[in-house]
């Protein structure tokens, strides 16, 4: 595991009506501060990736179909340097996903059907200076190949 990742099994409440999944609360130690929430669809044999942040942790979170998280160590005093993480979730498997800052990031939609994830993160978007730094998917400077043709 990465260093300063973390994951969080999430309950899901049920009755006949459906069910109630609890992601993310302010009285947790998990919890860092709040910056904005959004939601982000991934399409099936598509790369959401790579990026990071320098300021910002992620809270992912699918909601809707399942993904396969991919993370990269690349910050240079950390203990778990270069190493790469896969992490599979959604309706499979709900789990909250901490992603620290400098870890870059990418996910792709599982199954062959769309994705819906939901991030929290600790910093709303700077439509002026974003703090989000991409890097081609394919690139070799990060050890994994995702076997898909189409990122961004």
């Amino acid at each position: 595991m990465i260093d300063g990742v973390e994951i969080k099994k999430l309950k899901l409440i049920s009755d006949s009506r459906g069910y109630l999944m609890e992601m993310l609360r302010n009285d947790e130690d998990i919890f860092q501060k709040f910056g904005q929430v959004y939601l982000t669809v991934c399409n099936p044999k598509v790369v959401k990736g790579w990026h990071y942040h320098k300021k910002q942790t992620d809270f992912f979170v699918v909601v809707k179909g399942n993904a396969k998280i991919v993370l990269y160590d690349n910050r240079k005093n950390s203990k778990t340097k270069g190493e790469v993480q896969e992490i599979f979730m959604g309706e499979k498997n709900p789990i909250l996903l901490t992603i620290p800052p400098y870890v870059i990031h990418g996910f792709t939609a599982e199954n062959n059907e769309q994705c819906y994830l939901i991030n929290c993160c600790t910093h709303p978007y700077d439509y002026k200076k974003p703090d989000e730094f991409r890097i081609d998917f394919k690139s070799k400077d990060i050890p994994y190949d995702w076997g898909l043709e189409e990122g961004g």
